[in-house]
């Protein structure tokens, strides 16, 4: 029997710093508070995102699912909450960092992505890079690899996204009243290293089995005790998130033999092909929530919400009394988020 102490793991495991566009790190204290005296031992999250609030989930000595549609969002899964105890070492970072003779590499980022998102040099960096970890044995090894690279790349971008052309932000020689010029400037092998550390000092081993999935949350079993719900937001202006067209450089990243296959050459700053979801129409996504809230009736819903999403919260309390369900809002202070003029108040609804 393996023996650890909980208390140990706020110091020994530490998530890792994000820019990700919806990320509930700021809030996975709170969510805690609001769900700590709910009875569960096991939890899906079911959108997992940066893996915050599973980490957090983990933290507190719960068996933990984490799922995401996107395949680089579960490979942060798995470094991260998956993996017990895979670290990446100076020797492996120096395989990652270094050109290998005996490794052949393709220079598709240099030729397809010229002046859209980084410099010539940083994107021969990439290539080298992205070729380096897929010849990485363990998985877990080289999904804490990959990791890195997201971070490192969210990092040098102007806004943290890949949602147009736009490298002349980063490189024109004017007054900015926004972002960090040194950040954007500082070498990709600076970066990596730091988002090495960060990654390795939040792996740890809480005892219990976890893992990461990659699959559409209606093809998920649903034998949770809890299940964590934080879908793509849609403003009450019916402005959909979609996270596949702000990250895909980063899920290209990951399917780097059949990235050129996917891209969509129509735009000009190579986004992947969108086909869309359910989660980002504001036809469709009542309908999804209904499905969702009765796939998983017999677990207890924690769902987190912006109080000026569509649907609105009284519909969404209104699907889990359908459910059989007793709801208890929970409601943060206000904030405003990225990219928003608007300040909007974070809602755990719970339904139990």
């Amino acid at each position: 029997m393996c023996l650890f102490d909980l208390t140990e793991i706020d110091t020994i495991a530490k998530f890792p710093s994000t820019r990700y566009q919806g990320s509930k790190l700021k809030y996975t204290d709170w969510i805690w508070h609001c769900v700590k005296d709910l009875s569960f031992e096991t939890v899906l999250d079911a959108f997992g995102g940066t893996g915050c609030v599973a980490h957090r989930m983990k933290q507190e000595g719960k068996s933990v699912t984490y799922n995401d549609i996107l395949k680089f969002n579960s490979i942060i899964g798995k470094a991260l909450i998956e993996n017990e105890d895979c670290f990446i070492s100076d020797r492996d970072l120096s395989f990652i960092l270094n050109k290998h003779s005996n490794i052949s590499y393709s220079n598709f980022i240099e030729r397809t992505f010229a002046d859209i998102y980084f410099t010539d040099d940083e994107n021969h960096w990439l290539d080298i890079v992205a070729t380096n970890i897929r010849h990485i044995q363990n998985e877990y090894k080289q999904a804490v690899a990959w990791f890195a690279l997201f971070q490192s790349c969210i990092i040098k971008r102007p806004y943290n996204l890949f949602h147009r052309k736009n490298l002349y932000i980063r490189t024109q020689d004017v007054e900015r009243s926004f972002g960090n010029k040194v950040t954007w400037d500082t070498p990709f092998p600076t970066h990596y290293r730091h988002f090495i550390e960060e990654a390795n000092a939040a792996i740890f081993f809480n005892g219990k089995k976890n893992r990461s999935l990659n699959k559409n949350v209606f093809n998920l079993s649903n034998h949770y005790d809890l299940v964590y719900i934080d879908t793509p937001y849609i403003s009450e202006k019916g402005i959909g998130v979609d996270y596949l067209d702000f990250y895909h450089f980063l899920e290209g990243l990951v399917d780097y033999e059949n990235w050129e296959n996917r891209i969509d050459y129509q735009s000009k700053h190579k986004r992947l092909k969108i086909n869309g979801s359910e989660w980002t129409n504001p036809q469709t996504i009542e309908h999804s929530f209904e499905c969702l809230l009765q796939q998983f009736k017999d677990s207890i819903l924690a769902i987190s919400y912006r109080s000026d999403g569509i649907p609105n919260i009284y519909r969404i309390c209104e699907i889990l009394k359908n459910n059989g369900k007793q709801v208890v809002l929970h409601e943060s202070r206000k904030m405003q988020y990225v990219l928003s003029k608007k300040q909007s108040t974070e809602i755990l609804i719970i339904g139990k």
